[in-house]
């Protein structure tokens, strides 16, 4: 038996189901991102302990097939974007069509109408934060950056920077106060 958990996005999103698995005593064969495969099914008590350790650390229980299959794409979208090593030369519709075996039409719209936008603003969101990220660290340049993520050029990188934060790539790097969000945060 699975149960997929909402907001899982990180190795330490791994950690933190486990400790409260552990916790609550609940055997488990596997935790992946999003889902933990069961021993055993859970009882009424035990599935409302669960739910309320799980929402003390920012994560809940999702029953519904739409809801995995957003959570599903949300997955997709972060692994390919902050824990890939490869550039980012992407066809999403490609990606999550093969991911989730629907049509992508039939996705983008059940994302859009869950999560109040669109897919593809969610993707450039996930982007843009991975923009800042690779700036904070002060490795590469942003034409490196721009590259890495995929974009056509620097120009195309700032403008959806400044569209986004309402401030150009460099004028982020002078702020003191980053401005980072968590990934399961981006909405």
């Amino acid at each position: 038996m699975n149960i997929h958990i909402k907001n899982m996005v990180c190795a330490r999103c791994i950690l933190a189901v486990e400790q409260v698995l552990n916790e609550v005593g609940i055997p488990y064969r596997h935790i992946n991102l999003g889902e933990v495969g069961l021993i055993e099914p859970l009882d009424g008590q035990l599935k409302l302990e669960l739910e309320s350790k799980l929402e003390s650390i920012g994560f809940s229980l999702i029953d519904d097939r739409k809801s995995r299959m957003i959570e599903h794409m949300k997955r997709l979208i972060i692994e390919k974007i902050h824990h890939s090593t490869e550039e980012l030369h992407v066809k999403w519709a490609e990606l999550i069509t093969e991911g989730l075996h629907y049509d992508y039409k039939y996705l983008s719209a059940l994302f859009s109408s869950v999560e109040g936008i669109t897919l593809e603003q969610y993707i450039i969101k996930q982007k843009i934060e991975r923009v800042k990220e690779l700036m904070i660290y002060d490795e590469l340049t942003l034409s490196q950056i721009a590259i890495q993520m995929g974009y056509s050029s620097v120009a195309h990188l700032s403008g959806q920077f400044k569209k986004l934060l309402g401030m150009t790539p460099s004028q982020f790097k002078t702020v003191v106060n980053k401005n980072r969000k968590a990934l399961d945060d981006i909405r």
